[in-house]
């Protein structure tokens, strides 16, 4: 039992918020010093450059609204075993709190920290908080993990979501602070370079910030179920980075938008939907961690996917120059802002798995490494959902057209216009940033051709289709 009187370390991983936030709640109630914390341990390390860097601008946009109710965030840089034991003799803390993740890594992580620091005599508690449902509360009926998306949309649409509780006025300090890094000197923006100047302006960090994103996106709800599809609209939410790391937390958007739903607004559950459908990444992540680096259904080791980075194909895809204007304007998209519309990943990831035969890793790394709201779970379910190794229901070969797509979610081109600048009398500054975002060792330019396709669409999709044609599946564009 921890001293009555003692410090609670409480460690901030992806929840770097104080609303909606169990762990610092169950921390406030005690009536003790807290002492936030956040690790630059190894997981960390880890990340790519885009969400590393979105994560530094998160982290002081956190520390500031710790300062401002009385509170501060302590930096420190190590093992995270090591750095929490220095923490305990530097404060004298007796208790460690946090939000639990749920990747293999985490779990791993955590389980050794628990192990080691219950052997102390310090007690340490984990909380829910990044997701709606703990994923081992979640089975069928027979008690199983599910497999499908829509079984489990079912099973979970009448559970109650607990309801979030407001962040405090004011933090209880310790008598005195610890040491700790500056936030700069970790220099987290490092690896995106010149990129990092062409995506700030598209970047709002922290809690305030996404608390009036979801206020902006309830406003517009009634036309969500009908336009989040379409790239050329402001039709989704756009609360992905800030669930990426927890600056807001779904308990909140859930119930917001569940009071959306019941003033009768039509687009309320579809977005429910797809919030549930975030939920279903983690619930595959956690019982089939291996989602996110093999193929899910086994039978799909056999299929021949290209494994080389370095080929022309896979070039011009990273360039954004495969000669295809709706997969090269998501790409160009992801450079300059940091994020891509959910639809055009759809499209980019297909036709790198498909037209260009290249196994899904190969862009989910990709995408590890340049989307400023990457997301493991999701990461890895839509890339493998895409492809067809995951848990795609469909009883069809998944190939999707990228003229098709484009004439029902781009009908006027103005998304290609925004983000392609070749053959444009004038430009988009949108589209003209792409060439000041990407590394200067291209060697692009808005005065260059645009290019011809890499793999023309019936081609690529012949070949595709010749690479299933053991499946005797029908296929739907």
């Amino acid at each position: 039992m921890a001293p009555a009187h003692s410090a609670i370390i409480l460690w901030f991983r992806r929840d770097l918020r104080l609303s909606d936030h169990p762990a610092l709640s169950a921390a406030m109630r005690t009536g003790r010093p807290i002492v936030p914390v956040f690790i630059l341990d190894d997981a960390v390390q880890a990340l790519g450059a885009a969400p590393k860097w979105r994560l530094g601008l998160g982290l002081e946009a956190f520390a500031k609204g710790l300062s401002q109710i009385g509170s501060r965030l302590i930096l420190r840089q190590g093992a995270a075993l090591d750095v929490l034991e220095s923490l305990i003799r530097d404060t004298g803390a007796g208790t460690v709190f946090w939000s639990r993740g749920y990747e293999p890594v985490s779990i791993a992580r955590d389980t050794r920290i628990k192990s080691a620091l219950t052997g102390q005599g310090i007690e340490v508690r984990s909380f829910a908080g990044h997701l709606l449902f703990e994923p081992w509360t979640i089975a069928t009926k027979s008690g199983q993990p599910f497999r499908m998306f829509t079984p489990m949309w079912r099973a979970v649409q009448g559970r109650d979501v607990p309801t979030p509780e407001p962040g405090p006025a004011r933090l209880m300090a310790p008598e005195g602070w610890p040491g700790s890094d500056q936030l700069a000197d970790w220099q987290l923006g490092r690896d995106m370079r010149r990129g990092a100047r062409i995506a700030r302006p598209f970047i709002r960090p922290g809690e305030v910030a996404a608390r009036d994103q979801l206020d902006g996106f309830l406003h517009r709800i009634d036309q969500y179920a009908e336009q989040r599809d379409r790239v050329d609209k402001t039709g989704t939410s756009d609360l992905s980075e800030y669930l990426s790391l927890g600056e807001i937390g779904p308990r909140m958007i859930w119930h917001r938008v569940q009071n959306a739903a019941r003033t009768g607004a039509p687009g309320a559950d579809a977005y429910l939907r797809q919030l549930v459908w975030r939920e279903f990444a983690y619930h595959l992540m956690y019982h089939w961690p291996h989602l996110l680096t093999d193929n899910w259904k086994p039978e799909w080791d056999t299929f021949p996917w290209g494994t080389d980075p370095d080929t022309p194909e896979i070039r011009a895809w990273r360039q954004a120059r495969t000669g295809i204007p709706l997969v090269d304007a998501g790409l160009r998209q992801m450079y300059v802002t940091g994020r891509m519309h959910n639809r055009a990943r759809m499209i980019v990831a297909s036709y790198l798995t498909k037209h260009l035969m290249t196994h899904w890793k190969l862009g989910a790394d990709w995408f590890a490494d340049c989307l400023t709201d990457w997301d493991p779970a999701a990461n890895a379910m839509g890339w493998q959902w895409v492809a067809g190794s995951g848990p795609d229901a469909a009883p069809y070969f998944r190939i999707f057209n990228p003229q098709t797509q484009r004439v029902r979610f781009d009908p006027d081109e103005g998304y290609i216009r925004r983000w392609i600048a070749e053959g444009q009398a004038r430009p988009e500054a949108t589209a003209l940033a792409y060439f000041d975002a990407i590394p200067r060792s291209w060697g692009l330019s808005p005065d260059d051709p645009y290019p011809e396709p890499v793999v023309g669409l019936k081609q690529g999709r012949t070949r595709a289709l010749r690479a299933f044609e053991s499946r005797k599946k029908p296929v739907r564009n």
